[in-house]
């Protein structure tokens, strides 16, 4: 069942999001080659702390860190630990936050040092895709207006969206319903309605769409190799449009 948010509980919402922007303007501050990505989990982890918020992706369903650092060509779910970041890498960075029973989810895609072309490329499509997704926010639009502007971008550019993972509803729970493929034909699910607030978070591909799941169940990666991007803000939909309330 989609729950339509009131302006009070959207304000909530913003309280978390807000946390979560600042915690990834800070976390690309550290992203340089050398640190590992324990480091920036335990960055990121100190400044919701300070926020009094809490992190919402640890210990959910299991997940034993703060927030999610994939590399390369790791899409999503990444876990930090002791890997250090290498020039020429590329890493996103996903992180959810919790404040008085709201969240917010975010990420972005960032480059470490110097990288090649095509993942700056990646990366920049990547970012446009989300911000095309966001703008089919607006009344009586239909969910996968979404979906198909994100999916168009990406192809359009040479890459490919992942279909195994998608994006979701968000309030009350880090997950709710609908479910926001990034892919599909224009037109179709529910009608977007005041109080509809959704993570919308492109995954994209530089090679094929295929993914699989490491061993250690979370971490996973593009089957074919490729580099990943992953860009995500939390949105709501408005009587005057989208409000982003993951960004400063």
């Amino acid at each position: 069942m989609i729950v339509l948010k009131s302006d009070r509980e959207i304000t909530m919402m913003r309280e978390a999001g807000r946390v979560v922007a600042e915690a990834l303007d800070e976390v690309e501050k550290a992203i340089v080659p050398g640190v590992t990505t324990a480091r920036l989990n335990q960055l990121v982890e100190d400044i919701m702390l300070r926020r009094g918020a809490r992190p919402a992706f640890k210990g959910y369903r299991g997940y034993p860190a703060s927030i999610c650092t994939s590399i390369n060509n790791e899409v999503v779910h990444g876990i930090p630990g002791l890997k250090t970041l290498s020039d020429g890498d590329i890493i996103s960075i996903d992180i959810g936050a919790e404040i008085n029973g709201y969240y917010g989810d975010a990420a972005r895609t960032f480059p470490v040092g110097a990288v090649d072309d095509i993942s700056a490329r990646l990366i920049k499509v990547t970012a446009e895709c989300l911000e095309k997704g966001i703008l089919q926010c607006v009344l009586n639009r239909r969910l996968t207006d979404i979906s198909f502007a994100i999916q168009s971008h990406a192809e359009e550019n040479g890459f490919s969206v992942v279909k195994e993972f998608v994006g979701h509803g968000i309030g009350r729970a880090m997950h709710e319903e609908p479910q926001l493929p990034n892919f599909g034909r224009p037109g179709r699910g529910p009608r977007l309605a005041p109080g509809l607030v959704l993570a919308i978070e492109p995954m994209v591909n530089a090679g094929g769409s295929l993914t699989q799941v490491l061993a250690d169940n979370w971490t996973v990666v593009t089957k074919d190799g490729g580099r990943s991007a992953h860009f995500e803000h939390t949105v709501a939909v408005t009587e005057n449009g989208p409000e982003i309330l993951t960004r400063l």
